[in-house]
């Protein structure tokens, strides 16, 4: 469906030309100024609901930040309308709360696939097709992670739409469902919670484009359950840096 003359997106204000083929993904649109700082002759493009843009340069090619707010609707609006004006790269740069007792807050966490507790995804694929990252995007953010010596773990991560239904499950109605698959989570390996990268996935999928995700782990709550040390970080430069080195990475491989 076409809204303008010129091609301009209904959600992102953008068109063919406004940004580059590898596009960083965070949900804060506060955080895109902090990311557009690693690129070169980095200028605000648009900035239209929870979606502010900004492009530049990194090793003399093209590339974008746009945000995309909370939960899948709002990612899988991003990915689309951005796809539709050029951009083939993804990578969700965000955060994430640990579930197995080896994250701690501060960690990275980069996913290979998520889980598909949520309901944007469901609208694009069946349950029975899986959510996974983009292999390469998987490999560059794990060369990324080593050559910043950060500490990573690599793996499935979970995701949801409500956030209180994962801090807050005993006073939901539905209690009994979110505390068993929780559960289930931990049993399974799960690294991390959080609420976009399986609507990416899925959508990234549909859309023959490449996506990954990575992020910075604020905190876990079993760790914090187990009387264990549970460090709270907020910063989330470190995933940045993960982020801007793995679409180096990536850039360096395609040539």
């Amino acid at each position: 469906m076409k809204y303008s003359q010129d091609g301009t997106q209904y959600h992102i204000g953008l068109k063919a030309g406004d940004v580059g083929k590898y596009v960083i993904l965070p949900g804060d649109p506060k955080r895109c100024e902090k990311i557009a700082a690693y690129f070169d002759d980095a200028k605000l493009v648009a900035d239209k609901r929870e979606y502010t843009t900004y492009t530049g340069y990194l090793n003399g090619e093209k590339v974008s930040v746009t945000s995309t707010g909370i939960g899948g609707p709002s990612a899988s609006i991003a990915l689309e309308e951005l796809t539709n004006v050029g951009a083939e790269t993804f990578i969700r740069v965000g955060t994430c709360g640990g579930i197995d007792v080896d994250v701690k807050g501060g960690d990275i966490v980069i996913a290979t696939g998520a889980i598909r507790m949520e309901g944007t995804s469901r609208e694009y694929a069946p349950l029975e097709f899986p959510a996974v990252a983009n292999f390469e995007i998987v490999n560059a953010l794990n060369e990324a992670a080593k050559n910043l010596n950060c500490n990573s773990h690599t793996g499935i991560v979970q995701c949801k739409d409500s956030f209180y239904g994962q801090h807050n499950p005993e006073l939901m109605p539905v209690n009994y469902e979110l505390q068993n698959k929780w559960e289930a989570w931990k049993k399974l390996g799960c690294l991390a919670s959080e609420m976009e990268s399986a609507a990416l996935f899925v959508a990234g999928s549909y859309r023959k484009v490449k996506v990954g995700s990575v992020f910075l782990a604020v905190a876990n709550q079993e760790r914090e359950k187990l009387n264990l040390d549970n460090p709270v970080v907020h910063d989330t430069d470190m995933a940045i840096k993960v982020g801007i080195e793995a679409i180096k990475i990536l850039m360096r491989n395609n040539k």
